[in-house]
């Protein structure tokens, strides 16, 4: 029988909630605590999921944990994460990465340093709609992929206050798209404003990879309804996916089909993968390279709106 590993969540918002949620449930895992300096909300997810609560994160990361989640603000990842990773405690990270590169790089060289497993929490790769559509990649059913497009949007969240809408939605579609063209994006240009928001609320981005791909990215907080599509043009066909649905079609010349898919929450998938990780010392599917490189082309994405330049990707 294998051990429980020892887990803790560090921030209880909407996405670190639903991590103790799904941490709760799993067999393999024992939720030690939640950490939020909301005590009120922190003892009400504790009780929720029969674990402990904690004022101080680092009470928290005192309990001989193996791994933790980080759902805090993006401005705070790099703190947390280098004082978790200083007691050799693997960690996810809720993306983005970190807000600078410089703070990336800081994190992913603590991690190595230490030998703990560093995973960011872009979640829409777990999406069953995209495994799928990324098998079928691979077996050549597109042909060669010309361009992506993808639309994300919908109403303001009021809780999202440090970042704009481009670090906190646009990251999700840069980095799937990088991830099905199997490429990095070696150039950004973008326009922005905002309407509602201290940051930038509404965005058009547009990728170009190295590979002569290129993509498009619409988002905003202004739709009043929420929608998560993205479509794939490639030499021998057309893929739509629903990401809310976690539904799949394939256009060619010849059929329209749907794709068979077993639904199931992106997030209980991710977590299981970290763990899964853990278990067999395995490399996770989103490395800290990847998400800083999500990173790098959301922070040129700013840059371009703010320029209005296109913005070239080391």
């Amino acid at each position: 029988m294998r051990k429980q590993l020892r887990v803790g969540v560090i921030g209880v918002g909407a996405m670190g909630r639903n991590h103790a949620r799904i941490y709760s449930e799993l067999s393999d895992i024992e939720l030690i605590g939640v950490a939020d300096i909301n005590q009120n909300l922190a003892t009400s997810i504790a009780q929720s999921y029969e674990c402990k609560t904690y004022a101080d994160y680092n009470d928290l990361l005192s309990e001989n944990l193996d791994a933790v989640s980080i759902a805090v603000p993006t401005t705070l990842h790099k703190k947390v994460a280098l004082d978790a990773i200083k007691k050799r405690i693997n960690i996810l990270i809720e993306k983005p990465i970190a807000d600078t590169v410089e703070n990336a790089d800081e994190i992913m060289e603590a991690a190595q340093q230490k030998g703990v497993k560093l995973m960011i929490g872009h979640v829409e790769r777990f999406n069953p709609a995209i495994i799928k559509l990324k098998e079928l990649i691979g077996k050549g059913l597109l042909g060669d992929i010309i361009s992506i497009s993808a639309k994300r949007v919908g109403p303001y969240n009021p809780r999202i206050r440090d970042v704009g809408i481009i670090l906190d939605l646009g990251t999700h579609d840069i980095d799937i798209m990088s991830y099905l063209c199997s490429e990095r994006i070696k150039e950004v240009y973008a326009s922005a404003g905002s309407v509602v928001h201290s940051h930038e609320d509404h965005a058009i981005i547009t990728l170009n990879f190295n590979n002569g791909s290129s993509g498009v990215i619409e988002t905003n907080w202004l739709t009043p309804h929420k929608i998560r599509n993205l479509t794939v043009i490639g030499s021998k066909g057309i893929a739509e996916v629903d990401y809310i649905q976690s539904s799949l079609r394939i256009f060619d010349k010849e059929w329209v089909r749907d794709a068979k898919i077993e639904k199931e929450e992106p997030l209980k998938l991710e977590l299981l993968h970290f763990i899964a990780c853990m278990q067999h010392d395995k490399e996770p599917l989103v490395s800290g390279e990847e998400g800083k490189h999500a990173l790098e082309v959301a922070l040129a994405a700013m840059e371009s709106a703010r320029t209005g330049r296109v913005c070239q990707i080391k």
